[in-house]
């Protein structure tokens, strides 16, 4: 993808956010990796939906700004998107939101590891819960980094959640199935508790993670959603 269809599908994606309520006010950021190793990113105290292509911001691994328009700034959590970028070579995108069910997880310190469900257990895996760190400083990019190499979805303590791709749809797509298990697992939990899967079973479906992307590298949606686009 270039970088005009990279830019317009941030804008796309932080629309899709704002209007299924996983962000308010000035909430969230969204990032992606270009091959130059430059990232374009979305900017602080600007509402996901009122985000257009002309106010996305490109730095460098640095975090120094190389193109966007005069007064904007980067996400302050971009020490956060930069770690994921530096821990995982992998990552091609981030995204970061406050989807509901989810982030009530996240504040009331319980990780959603219980594998009761085979898509989750096939696209994300387990979801632990990070320690807690203030926003915008180097606490939380040094807290999420132990659990990175293992994990592409987490829950930010008192916070919201996190979600790695190698590209903008699978990081988006893992955001959407994290907060439909964790409005399913809180309707088990009142049904009085999740039945997990059987580890013989389990183990099964762990191997079948390992080949989900084996083709493309990419969320199996990304074909169907670059196909969308072009004929939108």
């Amino acid at each position: 993808m270039n970088t005009n269809e990279i830019k317009a599908q941030i804008c796309d994606v932080c629309h899709k956010m704002w209007q299924l309520g996983w962000v308010a006010a000035n909430d969230g950021n969204v990032s992606v990796k270009m091959p130059d190793n430059t990232y374009w990113i979305t900017p602080s105290g600007i509402s996901k939906s009122f985000i257009t292509e002309d106010k996305l911001i490109r730095v460098d691994e640095d975090m120094n700004v190389l193109e966007g328009p005069e007064g904007y700034k980067p996400s302050s959590e971009i020490k956060m998107h930069m770690r994921c970028y530096k821990e995982r070579e992998d990552v091609g995108a981030v995204v970061h939101a406050h989807p509901p069910t989810a982030t009530g997880f996240a504040v009331a310190g319980k990780p959603l590891d219980e594998y009761s469900m085979i898509e989750t257990v096939i696209a994300i895996g387990s979801i632990p819960v990070t320690p807690y760190g203030t926003p915008s400083t180097y606490e939380v990019p040094d807290n999420i980094a132990p659990y990175l190499p293992e994990h592409d979805v987490l829950l930010l303590e008192n916070h919201g959640a996190l979600t790695v791709g190698c590209d903008l749809i699978t990081a988006y797509y893992r955001m959407e199935t994290l907060e439909l298990y964790a409005k399913i697992s809180l309707t088990a939990h009142l049904l009085g508790g999740a039945k997990e899967i059987e580890k013989p079973q389990i183990d099964k479906l762990i191997d079948l993670r390992k080949n989900y992307y084996k083709v493309t590298g990419r969320h199996p949606g990304y074909k169907k959603y670059s196909a969308k686009k072009k004929e939108d």
